[in-house]
């Protein structure tokens, strides 16, 4: 340890290890010297070394102390400003620059030529996409074979087509050749519709699965099944290989060929119809049968009946009682939850009652991000509810917060457009809802950093990467 010549109030000097601190002869308090007297080297701040000066009495004992809080003050405005960057920007630290590294590959692998082909035949599409899947994610970060798949799912034959799975809303049931499962939503509103009432109400908007995709490659999450746009000619496509159960739900409404379906709120008045035989929807690639799927119900959903709120509508601690709750007390579901909720407000999906994951995974499954064609209905509205697992819980993963500010600026909107470029059914979106992606990412950004300022950084942005091997 460095000696430290240290002044006593009486203007004597003494010589103390370590370099905080000191006792004077009598028993006097010492004040720390920066510098070096009657021979001894003294260890200023940045390390550099002085002759010591020597000060008597009371007045040269203030003045020390008043140098050095002002130089401790300095130091610690330093390291403030330089924290806010990096928990801001996201570059400085090691987390920070692994999680720029991502963007950058997300960046350049960002746009998707049209009518890609595997360069191999050892494998299928199907085969590949299913390979892709893990405990973490549903293809991984880097997929050179990403537009050839998507190609073969907007190209490939239908060899079969029946009513939909379950659920409330109109979709069908579709296998592709080489025996892939999809599931097809029909068009039933135009790009620039806007859908009132209820941040939940309306028909399913085929093309917000599109986009919600590739939201899901920006964000960086790889959570949500494959999705691409198709158009597919109802009668030479679909009834030559539809069940009866199918069949027997289409209809003419003029020259446009129609069909109503199976499902919850299927009704023969409300049919999805086609422009003449063409009809234009969406497919997602159902995920492998090796890994099963399990429902449960959203710990922030909402309950549906007029006059009654959910809990977490008028109780601010909800976050808490959640925290309490498997599998919320351990592991990641629960920031899961709250990036789904930041994934969920920028699209305006008010509607995630339920969420899946994969069966018998303690806990350690990903969120699956399924069922979004909630979403782009209403450019103008910003359904501030969506966030309240962020802003109850106050916590966010750092690879999530710094990726949003990597995105900041406009940078969202144009990574959208550079994606969906690619779909078949360009443009995907109105550019009224691509401004609202900017919009509600900065109200985001803004949410987060007023829990920074009132609980700290180091209590908001959790470091939670759960980066599992795949089996």
């Amino acid at each position: 340890e460095t000696a430290c010549c240290v002044h006593c109030s009486s203007g004597e000097e003494t010589a103390t290890t370590p370099a905080f601190g000191g006792v004077c002869p009598g028993g006097r308090e010492a004040v720390r010297s920066r510098g070096h007297a009657s021979g001894v080297r003294g260890i200023g701040f940045g390390g550099q070394t002085h002759r010591a000066r020597r000060r008597s009495g009371p007045v040269g004992v203030e003045m020390k102390l008043k140098q050095r809080v002002v130089v401790l003050c300095a130091v610690l405005l330093l390291l403030g400003l330089a924290k806010i960057f990096l928990l801001d920007g996201g570059e400085g630290s090691a987390a920070g620059r692994r999680d720029l590294r991502a963007f950058r590959k997300m960046e350049a692998g960002l746009s998707l030529p049209r009518g890609a082909r595997l360069t191999h035949t050892l494998q299928s599409p199907w085969e590949i996409a299913s390979q892709w899947v893990g405990p973490r994610e549903v293809y991984p970060e880097e997929t050179p074979e990403l537009a050839a798949v998507l190609t073969s799912l907007s190209t490939s034959r239908i060899e079969r087509a029946d009513v939909g799975y379950k659920g409330t809303q109109l979709k069908a049931l579709l296998v592709l050749d080489g025996g892939q499962k999809v599931v097809f939503k029909p068009k039933r509103y135009n790009r620039d519709y806007v859908v009132e009432g209820e941040p939940y109400a309306g028909y399913d908007r085929h093309n917000a699965e599109v986009a919600a995709f590739h939201l899901d490659r920006i964000l960086g999450f790889r959570r949500a099944p494959l999705v691409v746009g198709r158009y597919v000619n109802l009668r030479t496509e679909i009834k030559p290989v539809a069940t009866d159960q199918l069949l027997s739900t289409f209809l003419m409404q003029g020259n446009n060929t129609c069909f109503f379906g199976k499902c919850y709120y299927c009704r023969e008045t409300e049919p999805a119809c086609a422009e003449g035989e063409i009809m234009e929807g969406s497919l997602t690639l159902w995920l492998p049968d090796v890994w099963p799927l399990q429902k449960h119900r959203h710990p922030w959903g909402r309950t549906y009946r007029e006059g009654k709120l959910a809990r977490w509508e008028y109780d601010e601690s909800y976050c808490e009682a959640v925290k309490k709750m498997p599998p919320y007390d351990a592991g990641p579901r629960l920031l899961d939850v709250i990036d789904t909720a930041v994934f969920d407000y920028l699209i305006g999906n008010a509607d995630r009652h339920h969420y899946e994951s994969f069966q018998d995974d303690g806990g350690a499954s990903m969120l699956i991000l399924l069922d979004n064609a909630k979403s782009f209905g209403n450019a103008a509205l910003d359904e501030r509810s969506i966030l309240a697992p962020l802003y109850q819980c106050c916590m966010i993963r750092v690879s999530t917060w710094n990726r949003l500010n990597f995105l900041k600026g406009g940078a969202l909107s144009s990574a959208m457009r550079q994606a969906l470029a690619f779909d078949p059914i360009h443009p995907v979106l109105a550019e009224s809802h691509l401004a609202a992606l900017d919009r509600r990412l900065s109200g985001v950004t803004a949410t987060v950093k007023q829990c920074m300022e009132a609980q700290g950084p180091d209590n908001t942005l959790i470091e939670d990467r759960m980066n599992l091997p795949h089996p």
